[in-house]
């Protein structure tokens, strides 16, 4: 079972959270985060970059002081202040008409090494070593992860009953998402929320935030070298999670454009994708106007935006194997039917004619970066579901590289866990 506990965190007061709340490090670039960051924001804390003309590097010695300091100044002007007791959390997004509702707690990375939190996607090293840096030099979780776990009945109860109370925060962003955050201040409902987890929940699943959950065991393995009396209970082998039951969340799809057709013409790609798929013409342009997008309508269809018309792509039958949980992936279909097989796109991870677009964006960006030029051809996949991620994660396997997208993401500034 999942090991947890709550945490005294270090969060803004009520009336300075929509100045210091921010979007997570890596939704941003250094240019969009200058332009964003207020005086108070968090952006100064986890892109601290920003504070140097011209922009600093991110990697650079300046930069990782400047965000200690940084962090350090928002503490004593009281911009972050620390919970005087141990609580739990609930945080809300709302995202159109659904609510997603979740857990705020610390985890601990020992689960991490042995396999209790699972991950669906590889990580790549110098990612976690530069968020390693970051929670070692601010001794703290500046930014949760995001994780999911298997529905609970009473711990669903707990967490509607605390969303009937009154918030601590609500505010729309810049997106026009709403975050919701309430405190559980009773000492038995964050007691009953410990048994639950240590008792029940067999399992978090890391739905985003994979190398900030790689890099926080990393740092707890650190300090746990070097603590000739390490118990196990230290703050520092705990970190921060959102955690949010299954059937609260839903999965985005992740799109493909690829800059060229590997030496084919738009006919020729039709006729060959003949070999796999059923091919139709799905829309096209009519008076003047651009094609209706076309979304897949159910697993194994694809939309693809090619020569200004959408195509509607069905793999034929047997072109895949329903009993494997990764090649029955719609993005292993795509992969191995139309990327490699047909454009030559053999690692997704380094070939450089291939990006990858969230389907947050909406299938009109597919279609623009085409027609401007940059790209010759998009497809667009059916959302992985959370059983197929849950599926993924309890055997072991690891998806396809841009499989899964989130939305929201989760707001930094909400709450900071200190590792002391």
């Amino acid at each position: 079972m999942v090991r947890v506990k709550p945490f005294a965190a270090i969060r803004p007061p009520k009336n300075l959270v929509t100045e210091v709340a921010a979007p997570p490090y890596d939704v941003l670039n250094s240019e969009e985060a200058l332009a964003m960051a207020g005086e108070k924001s968090l952006l100064h804390i986890t892109k601290p970059e920003i504070d140097f003309t011209p922009i600093a590097g991110e990697h650079e010695q300046r930069t990782y002081d400047k965000a200690v300091e940084n962090f350090k100044a928002w503490k004593e002007r009281g911009w972050l202040v620390r919970e005087d007791k141990e609580k739990y959390y609930v945080y809300a997004q709302t995202m159109g008409k659904r609510t997603q509702y979740g857990i705020v707690l610390c985890a601990h990375t020992d689960d991490y090494a042995n396999g209790i939190i699972k991950k669906h996607e590889l990580t790549l090293k110098p990612k976690e070593d530069d968020r390693m840096v970051h929670v070692r030099i601010q001794n703290a979780n500046i930014e949760p992860v995001f994780f999911a776990f298997k529905d609970h009945q009473e711990l669903g109860k707990i967490i509607a009953k605390t969303a009937a109370g009154k918030p601590e925060y609500k505010f729309k962003d810049e997106n026009d998402f709403t975050h919701t955050f309430w405190v559980i201040n009773d000492d038995a409902v964050n007691a009953r929320i410990t048994e639950i987890f240590t008792r029940d929940i067999d399992a978090f699943y890391v739905a985003d935030g994979h190398h900030r959950t790689a890099a926080a065991a990393r740092v707890g393995a650190e300090k746990k070298a070097k603590n000739p009396n390490h118990t196990g209970n230290e703050e520092y082998n705990y970190f921060m999670a959102v955690c949010f039951p299954q059937s609260n969340l839903a999965i985005i799809d992740y799109n493909r454009v690829v800059k060229d057709l590997n030496g084919l013409t738009e006919e020729e790609l039709l006729k060959v994708l003949e070999q796999d798929f059923e091919v139709s013409l799905a829309t096209k342009p009519r008076c003047g106007r651009p094609a209706k997008p076309y979304s897949p309508t159910g697993l194994h269809n694809f939309s693809m935006y090619l020569g200004k018309n959408w195509y509607s792509l069905t793999a034929k039958p047997g072109r895949y194997d329903d009993n494997d949980p990764i090649g029955v992936l719609d993005v292993t279909i795509l992969s191995n039917l139309v990327l490699d097989k047909i454009l030559g796109i053999k690692d997704l991870r380094t070939d450089k004619r291939i990006d990858f677009v969230g389907g947050i964006r909406g299938l009109g960006e597919l279609a623009r970066r085409v027609d401007s030029g940059e790209m010759k051809v998009a497809f667009a996949l059916y959302p992985v579901s959370m059983d197929q991620l849950i599926r993924i994660a309890d055997t072991g396997n690891i998806m396809p590289p841009k499989t899964t997208w989130f939305e929201p993401k989760l707001r930094s500034g909400l709450a900071i866990h200190s590792l002391d």
